[in-house]
């Protein structure tokens, strides 16, 4: 909802005040913190569990780390590992459905 706010505003940064300035650290998070609550979230969504969260989904969604580095800001393509291990039950979930192929 943001994201589309901001757009049809022609703003520069995701988190822009009416000054077209960055919103501060602080700032982000109380937009963050308005967004879950409007969502019915439990949890507050930090800014590093929103950045976690979409690195996994564009793993997910198989893109390659060549064209998710440069949106992230890392240098070295190993430091994506950080963010991007996927949850053991999606491993486990996958494992279960090719298991079974395998050629024994």
């Amino acid at each position: 909802m943001h994201a589309d706010s901001m757009k049809k505003k022609q703003a520069v940064y995701l988190f822009e005040s009416s000054w077209k300035k960055k919103y501060t650290d602080r700032g982000v998070r109380k937009i963050l913190a308005k967004y879950s609550e409007e969502a019915g979230l439990v949890q507050n969504l930090s800014p590093h569990k929103l950045r976690h969260f979409l690195l996994t989904w564009l793993k997910k969604q198989g893109i390659d780390d060549a064209l998710i580095q440069p949106y992230l800001g890392h240098e070295s393509r190993k430091s994506l590992e950080v963010y991007s291990k996927l949850a053991i039950t999606d491993a486990q979930q996958e494992y279960n459905e090719v298991i079974n192929e395998f050629p024994i």
